[in-house]
């Protein structure tokens, strides 16, 4: 309420400053004109200022002090100009103060990546919540293993919906497929839930990269320009964002890493499910959805047998064991 005051204030003294100008320009200062000039400046204003205050305060002071340093160097260059050519006039003169500003500025956000260890000395509050910022792909929303994590705690900082995941998922929702549309929904039903954790910070980002169009192409420029991780479940983009330089937090690989260890010789109790792809075989799995494939198991299918572990082959598609029979009393 406090800020909104100050706009409105600041806005009714656009307006009269605009018409005050009058008298100095030749013009009654009751023309409208100046008015409406002096509320559209006091409106550019009141619209900076929003903007300013979704920019991170690291990015502002760098870009503030390459405007301050290319505005110097103009103001000198233009003074070094006005000496050799008196005629150029002030116009001239200020020319190369502004165009010096500009380029000043422009360069030192160019280099923030650059600038980032510095930033991080300087600003550490500001680096540690932006390395908090966990932007989240439409796969891992629809997984739904994200509420969970977030519910134990095990995945801290703010979740960053982008706006372009939103409408992938309302496209997937609409989508004529009735499958797809299932999944859309229920990206919407973790959202929602999400929403409700008492101990998650969810934040929807209106940031958009009109000039990129694929979807992980967009949340990998986005945690570039957050200085956020990718939260996700997708393989590919897992490769595309670490070859871009961007962190990765892959569910898929958490849930690999934290599925009990087996070790060759153990002995473990499988209920055979199905014929393996090799003669003889038979598959089975484990409770936590490890495949094992038991040699010469497949009479075995639909019963429950000892086996030995025998090798265990970790891919990127998740962990596989290899495993024998025990002898035949044991697997009676």
């Amino acid at each position: 309420m406090a800020i909104i005051i100050v706009r409105i204030v600041m806005l009714g003294a656009a307006t009269a400053a605009g018409m005050a100008f009058g008298p100095a320009l030749g013009i009654p200062a009751t023309n409208w004109w100046l008015a409406g000039a002096g509320f559209l400046f006091g409106v550019l204003a009141v619209l900076l200022e929003w903007q300013a205050r979704r920019i991170p305060v690291d990015r502002l002071f760098w870009g503030a002090m390459g405007g301050i340093v290319g505005l110097g160097l103009g103001l000198g260059l233009g003074t070094a100009v006005g000496a050799v050519a008196p005629d150029a006039g002030p116009l001239g003169r200020g020319l190369f103060g502004l165009l010096l500003t500009y380029l000043g500025a422009s360069v030192a956000l160019a280099k923030r990546d650059e600038l980032e260890d510095m930033s991080t000395k300087l600003f550490p509050k500001t680096a540690a919540r932006r390395q908090g910022f966990k932007i989240l792909d439409t796969s891992v929303i629809i997984d739904g293993r994200i509420v969970d994590l977030s519910e134990v705690g095990f995945l801290e900082g703010t979740l960053i919906i982008p706006q372009f995941v939103l409408r992938e998922l309302q496209q997937i929702a609409d989508s004529p497929d009735p499958l797809k549309r299932n999944r859309g929904k229920r990206g919407f039903d973790v959202l929602q839930r999400l929403q409700r954790l008492p101990g998650a910070t969810v934040r929807i980002e209106d940031q958009d990269f009109p000039q990129v169009r694929e979807v992980d192409r967009k949340l990998i420029e986005l945690a570039k320009a957050m200085g956020g991780k990718v939260v996700t479940n997708d393989y590919n983009l897992n490769k595309v964002a670490e070859l871009s330089g961007v962190s990765v937090l892959n569910v898929n690989e958490l849930a690999n890493a934290l599925r009990p260890v087996v070790l060759p010789g153990e002995l473990v109790h499988v209920h055979v499910v199905k014929e393996g792809k090799e003669a003889g075989q038979g598959v089975a799995y484990l409770d936590d959805g490890t495949m094992v494939v038991v040699d010469h198991g497949k009479r075995f299918i639909g019963q429950q047998v000892s086996v030995t572990v025998t090798s265990v082959l970790q891919t990127t598609a998740g962990r596989m064991i290899f495993s024998r029979l025990k002898d035949e009393e044991g697997s009676r």
